[in-house]
């Protein structure tokens, strides 16, 4: 990462040196805060309305009031790409619950800390696009909406990071978290959809993320004339089905062709996977709000 990059840091545009938060900020102490992962083609930033509008509803479900409105949040986050004269990047902006005592009281943090990174960012899984990951069905569980809701994108992403080192260890490049109830949620970073006799299977956004890049493909499935079933699914779904890919803004559209050790389909990317992915090319080349 450049060392001249500059970070929007609450009002200002500062070397990346330079961007710091206090050690007593919550977000932190206690990942109390939610972001977003965004990102811009070809000097577009795709599907920035949306993704602004998932980051003021997670602030809303855990009463975290962001210091400024949409409308500025948006100026910023084009701004930001700007001065790092950015075309194609990713873009994070994050608000935490701001510096306040070691309590856990979120009344003591009274002032927001709102920061957008912008970095250069390419493909995610480089050339597994072209044969595939390998998932792992890890054994933590995927924290239930009860708990947390998983439709928080919040700064607490540990149960993530649990699953992604054990799927680690198992050898896998995804892991694939169900939840408590044994129904099938997502991956540590992504949507999940199965592909059984030409129809798309995924689970409901009740425990799962309800992803931008998610809504794309059910946009393209509606358009393909695809039919897609939104129901829980299990082990049974995963491992005989004839395709699986899993979606979301970093990861973008990556089929999974092998599962705990299972050759999903034919072992290779699928023909509905890979013209999901071709397709979703075409759509972010065309849409996207201009950067300058």
């Amino acid at each position: 990462m450049e060392s001249n990059l500059l970070i929007y840091l609450d009002g200002e545009f500062v070397p990346r040196n330079e961007a710091k938060i206090s050690v007593f900020d919550h977000g932190f102490l206690y990942g109390d805060g939610v972001f977003e992962g965004i990102r811009a083609y070809n000097g577009k930033i795709f599907r920035l309305a949306e993704h602004v509008d998932r980051m003021y509803d997670s602030a809303k479900t855990i009463d975290l009031q962001i210091p400024i409105t949409k409308e500025e949040m948006t100026k910023t986050i084009i701004e930001v790409c700007k001065k790092n004269n950015l075309t194609d990047c990713y873009i994070r902006p994050i608000v935490s619950r701001g510096p306040g005592d070691l309590g856990l009281d979120p009344r003591k943090c009274p002032k927001p800390t709102v920061v957008v990174i912008a970095i250069e960012w390419g493909a995610m899984y480089g050339d597994l696009y072209e044969k595939g990951l390998t998932g792992v069905c890890v054994s933590v569980r995927r924290v239930p909406a009860e708990s947390m809701p998983p439709n928080v994108k919040s700064l607490n992403y540990l149960n993530s990071i649990l699953g992604k080192i054990e799927a680690t260890y198992k050898g896998g490049d995804e892991a694939i978290f169900f939840d408590t109830n044994g129904y099938l949620s997502e991956g540590a970073g992504d949507n999940i959809f199965i592909v059984k006799n030409g129809t798309i299977i995924t689970p409901p956004t009740l425990n799962n993320l309800r992803g931008i890049t998610r809504a794309v493909a059910l946009e393209m499935a509606k358009s393909l004339g695809i039919e897609v079933i939104e129901r829980n699914a299990g082990y049974f779904d995963l491992y005989s089905a004839d395709e699986v890919f899993v979606t979301g803004t970093a990861a973008e559209i990556a089929p999974v062709t092998v599962i705990d050790g299972r050759k999903i389909g034919t072992g290779m990317p699928g023909p509905i996977t890979r013209q999901f992915m071709e397709i979703f090319q075409t759509v972010v080349a065309r849409e996207g709000t201009p950067i300058q």
